[in-house]
This record gives structure tokens, sequence and C-alpha cells, in this order.
């Protein structure tokens, strides 16, 4: 008989700091879910929320390659008959590049309560700039 560890207390989160710069998405991506998981650290507890809040940076500066930019969809339904919407990477690349780091990292995470509470974890900047400074993140390579 196996037992299950439970966490005693609150987990403790850290701010991280990812740089996206010349990154590929999908490595960025299963990197990014794994901190905002919990993950990484030795007291991981699946269902609790353990994990860090994670800021990205740089997300306009994300590497592809040229046939993926032409030929990844991003598809959207509005509910309604005739309502599916369909944009191209590159021109999400160019429009909201935020949205694409997003949209990598929530296929990545549990779809319920606990993985809408960790996407709040995630902040998502385009350039090197960002607002949380004073939380102190440290970078992780």
């Amino acid at each position: 008989m196996e037992k299950t560890y439970v966490i005693k207390g609150t987990p403790q989160s850290e701010w991280l700091l990812v740089d996206a710069n010349e990154q590929t998405l999908g490595r960025i991506a299963t990197q990014i879910a794994s901190y905002l998981l919990g993950k990484h650290k030795p007291n991981y507890t699946p269902g609790n929320p353990m994990g860090d809040f994670v800021v990205v940076i740089n997300a306009s500066k994300l590497k592809f390659a040229q046939k993926k930019l032409d030929s990844k969809n991003y598809y959207h339904h509005s509910g309604y008959p005739g309502g599916l919407s369909t944009i191209v990477l590159r021109d999400l690349m160019a429009k909201n590049p935020e949205r694409v780091i997003e949209k990598a990292v929530w296929g990545m995470l549990p779809k319920n309560k606990l993985g809408r509470k960790l996407m709040k974890r995630l902040k998502i900047f385009r350039d090197n700039e960002h607002p949380h400074a004073a939380q102190h993140p440290q970078t992780v390579a």
C-alpha cells in the first residue's frame, strides 16, 4: 500500500523570469508549464498549486521555422453556425505574440480549476520590460 504525500501548510511560491529570445515555442512552453505546476520542487504534490509565478519577456522574439509560420493555424469558434475563425501563426505573432505562448502553455496544463488558477500565475510580455521588478524574479536558463 502506497501512501500519498500531502504538504503541510501553504507552499512557498517564488517569481521566475524566463527570456523567450531566440527560443523555440514547444521547448519554452514545456519549461514554463513545469515551473507553473511545481514539478521542479522536491515536495511536488499533484493537484495542489505548488508552482511559482512565471514572468516571460521577449515573447515577440520567438524562433520559428519559416514553413511553420505559414502553415500553423489557430482556431476559435463562437458557438454559432459558421462561427469558425482561423488565424495563421505569422499574423498572430504580428498582432499578439503573448497569446501564442499562452495557448502553448495552456495545452500542457490540466483543463480544470487548477489549470485556470495556474494560468493566472503566468505573466507574458512582448518586450524586455515588465512591471514585476519589485518581486525580484530569478532568471532561469
